[in-house]
C-alpha cells in the first residue's frame, strides 16, 4: 500500500457480509452524529497497521470479529480540508458479540444487498458495494511470507556456526514475528507450511500458536545460503516444490507459506500460474513482508503486499 501523504487521515473498514438462505446480507452502521448509514470503518491509531485497523474498527462498531477477504477499492475524499484515505476489504464474521449501541454507532443493520444499496447515504459507498457484488464474496488467502530479519550470515559464520539452516532471527526479526502473529491473524485461519530453516520456523511460530495450528515443514521450500560467496541460495526448483505450491494455490483452503528471498519470486509465479493469473508486479519482499493472493472459485480475486511494520497514521 502507498505511504500516507503529509496530513492525510488514514482509515480502514470492510464490507462485512454473511450468507443467509435468501442470499447475502451486509452490515451497515448508523452514526447519530451525521445521521448517516455506511460501512463499518474508522481511523487508524498511531503506528497501527491498516490490516489491524480494519479488523479492530469492524469489531468496535458491530461486535463482529471478522476475517479479511479480497481487497476492495480505496476511497479518497477531503475532510475539513484534509485528504482522507479509507482502505477496504470484503470480510466475513469469525465470531460475534451482541451489538451494543454507543455514541458513535447507535444502530446496526444486516440487509440484503438491494436493501443495503438503498440505505447507504453516500454515492461512494454505493460504488464500493457495487465493486463487492461484481466479484465473489468468499475467497481463501494464499499468503507467501518472507522470513523475518535474521542474524547476518557473516556474523553467524564468524561465531563458528556452519549450518545456515540453524541461523536464527535477530532481535528485530523476533519483534517482526510477534507482529506477524497479529497481522496474519486478520485473515481466515490458515494451514502453515514452512521451509525447514530455523529463521522460517521461528517467523511463523507466533501465528501458529495464536491460531492453534501445526506447522508443516516442507524441505522443498528450504534455501541454504552458505553455499554461495554472493549469498545466493543453493536452491533450485524441484518437482516437489512445484507440486506443493500448486496444490496450495488450488486447494481453495487458506494457506500460509514461509520461505526465502531466493525462492519466493518463483513460488509467487508458480502459485499464480496454478490459478491462471499473471504474477503481480511489486518490490522484492523485505524481511517479514508478504503477498496475499485471495483465491475465489479457482481464480485470483485480489492481490496485495504488506510489511511487518505499520505505515504512519494520519
Amino acid at each position: 500500500m502507498a505511504d500516507a501523504a503529509p496530513g492525510e487521515i488514514r482509515a480502514a473498514g470492510a464490507v462485512l457480509w454473511r450468507a443467509r438462505a435468501g442470499g447475502i446480507e451486509t452490515a451497515l452502521v448508523h452514526r447519530p452524529r451525521y445521521d448517516d448509514w455506511s460501512f463499518p470503518k474508522g481511523k487508524s491509531m498511531p503506528g497501527e497497521h491498516m490490516l489491524l485497523t480494519a479488523v479492530r474498527e469492524v469489531e468496535e462498531e458491530t461486535g463482529v470479529r471478522a476475517a479479511l477477504g479480497r481487497r476492495l477499492p480505496t476511497q479518497s475524499y477531503p475532510v475539513n480540508g484534509r485528504p482522507k484515505r479509507v482502505e477496504y476489504w470484503a470480510a466475513r464474521p469469525v465470531s460475534a458479540e451482541p451489538f451494543t449501541p454507543g455514541t458513535e454507532v447507535d444502530e446496526l443493520a444486516w440487509l440484503p444487498l438491494p436493501g443495503a444499496r438503498e440505505r447507504l447515504s453516500y454515492p461512494r459507498d454505493v460504488a464500493l458495494l457495487d465493486s463487492f457484488t461484481s466479484g465473489s464474496a468468499d475467497s481463501a488467502p494464499v499468503i507467501l511470507l518472507r522470513h523475518a530479519s535474521a542474524i547476518a550470515k557473516q556474523a553467524w559464520q564468524e561465531a563458528g556456526h556452519h549450518d545456515d539452516r540453524a541461523r536464527p532471527l535477530s532481535g528485530q526479526g523476533l519483534a517482526q514475528a510477534r507482529m506477524l502473529g497479529e497481522l496474519l491473524g486478520t485473515f481466515a485461519p490458515a494451514r502453515v507450511i514452512s521451509s525447514a530453516a530455523r529463521r522460517c520456523l521461528d517467523t511463523v511460530a507466533p501465528y501458529a500458536e495464536r491460531a492453534g495450528v501445526p506447522v508443516a515443514v516442507e524441505p522443498a521450500f528450504t534455501a541454504d545460503s552458505t553455499a554461495s560467496e554472493h549469498g545466493d541460495a543453493d536452491w533450485t526448483a524441484s518437482r516437489d516444490a512445484q507440486r506443493e505450491i500448486a496444490m496450495a494455490a488450488r486447494s481453495r483452503r487458506p494457506a500460509l507459506i514461509c520461505a526465502h528471498r531466493q525462492n519466493l519470486p518463483w513460488l509467487l509465479s508458480q502459485a499464480c500460474e496454478a490459478i491462471g493469473a499473471p504474477a503481480p508486479d511489486g518490490p522484492e519482499l523485505s524481511g517479514g513482508a508478504f503477498w496475499v493472493l485471495q483465491v475465489a472459485g479457482g481464480s485470483l480475486a485480489s492481490v496485495e503486499q504488506h510489511h511487518a511494520e505499520a505505515a504512519p497514521a494520519g
